[in-house]
């Protein structure tokens, strides 16, 4: 079920006992609606989504937070995947992978391996674990704003879903090497990502703070902001906290002011957005570059040796028969990061030529450029298995190639360069012309 918000406030709304939010996208000031049963509250002009209503959505994200942390454990003691050559069995672990792609110098890839796939669900889990498990014994979490700010720093860099697709890849890559065998955990990753989805999809942090402060003495109330001069919170004189969502008056000196419920420093839109998107932007352009040019990965075998860039993956994909997983890793690997590029410059120079064109599909744009980024990890991944398992000294080796730390460059700087984008820009040149 979904609903909207009401009606935007303007300086001759009525006073409600409702509390004023902004959306965090367009930055419209409306008024919180009960929901009932499964509901999400969506903005009335972006179509943002404010927050959803879970029937005891907070049990149950605890429920399958604790049953995630039981299957991480086992998907990172047992191996993932085997080998089968000459009656020698080669096995590993994630954590075996990324030691191995350290120790063979490629230490950018395999601090990003692990920090997607291991410290960041970790984080994400451990702080979920944190905050809801006093909730549930009736006891508010100790330093609760510092911790929802590392479950919020962790969540978008954690990647389990993506890494499964990169092991059925290579798991098709190593069919045509030797025997595969497959290990525990691969079969416990597949039920890590889906429990781990449905624990962010049960979890909402708007419901979260109003189980922690339901009587909070500071929260902006109608009777702080019962007629806010303009409907936005800009031109009120408000900012959100992105931490905790609560709505502020902007009293302070705009460097100094913090949240007055959770600390985090607010500011009315990010800072410098136009011009650290760009500085992202143009070093994901020159990288992408050599990430497509040069080889992504060297292999080596009694018959010579081979060097294959990104596109010669799908290329031998295709013809090998594993047309589907072909156009996936094209879509991810090469097609999703120039798209997202070229997204997220048509954003900016479209934003700041304060065009009012195509408002809510830009928005739009902006939801499914941070939606995709992450995709774009799955040839490392692919890379990470290969290189792991194929390391049969004389008879064949797989080493990463220089592409692949620029590849990985590439995802990381278009994520940031999303990140870095305010989306309340493209709805800021409205207000030139309301007013």
């Amino acid at each position: 079920m979904t609903a909207s918000a009401t009606t935007p406030v303007t300086s001759a709304t009525s006073v409600t006992s409702a509390r004023l939010i902004a959306c965090h996208e367009c930055d419209l000031l409306q008024r919180e609606a009960p929901l009932t049963g499964e509901a999400v509250l969506r903005c009335c002009r972006c179509r943002a989504e404010l927050y959803r209503n879970h029937p005891h959505g907070l049990d149950r994200a605890l429920a399958f937070t604790l049953t995630s942390i039981v299957l991480f454990v086992i998907s990172n003691a047992y191996p993932i995947v085997g080998l089968m050559v000459n009656g020698n069995l080669v096995e590993t672990t994630l954590l075996g992978a990324v030691q191995i792609l350290y120790d063979d110098g490629m230490w950018p890839i395999a601090g990003l391996v692990f920090a997607t796939t291991f410290l960041m669900p970790l984080l994400q889990m451990a702080t979920m674990t944190y905050l809801l498990t006093p909730l549930r014994l009736h006891r508010r979490p100790y330093h609760a704003d510092v911790v929802v700010r590392l479950m919020q720093l962790a969540r978008p860099w954690g990647m389990t879903e993506v890494l499964i697709l990169g092991m059925l890849v290579a798991l098709v890559k190593l069919a045509h090497i030797a025997s595969v065998v497959p290990g525990v955990a691969l079969w416990s990753f597949g039920v890590l990502m889906l429990l781990l989805a449905a624990a962010n999809s049960a979890f909402d942090l708007h419901q979260l703070w109003q189980h922690m402060d339901e009587r909070y003495s500071g929260a902006p109330d109608a009777d702080h902001l019962a007629a806010p001069p303009a409907r936005t919170a800009l031109a009120s004189a408000l900012m959100t906290c992105h931490s905790c969502g609560l709505l502020t008056k902007s009293d302070a000196h705009l460097h100094d002011a913090s949240c007055p419920r959770c600390g985090a420093h607010l500011h009315p839109r990010k800072p410098a957005s136009y011009s650290r998107t760009w500085a992202f932007l143009i070093a994901a352009i020159v990288l992408y570059i050599p990430a497509n040019v040069l080889p992504v990965m060297n292999t080596s075998s009694l018959f010579g040796s081979e060097k294959d860039t990104i596109l010669s993956g799908v290329v031998y994909l295709w013809t090998s028969g594993s047309w589907p997983l072909a156009v996936v890793v094209f879509i991810a690997s090469i097609a999703v990061p120039m798209l997202k590029i070229l997204a997220i410059i048509y954003l900016v120079v479209t934003t700041q030529r304060r065009s009012v064109a195509r408002l809510q599909q830009r928005t739009r744009i902006y939801r499914l450029v941070e939606l995709v980024g992450r995709w774009s990890m799955l040839d490392i991944y692919v890379i990470t298995i290969l290189v792991a398992l194929v390391q049969f000294n004389a008879l064949a080796t797989i080493q990463a190639g220089p592409a692949a730390v620029a590849f990985g460059a590439v995802v990381v700087l278009t994520m940031f360069a999303a990140m870095s984008f305010d989306p309340r820009l493209i709805w800021d040149a409205t207000e030139d012309h309301h007013g």
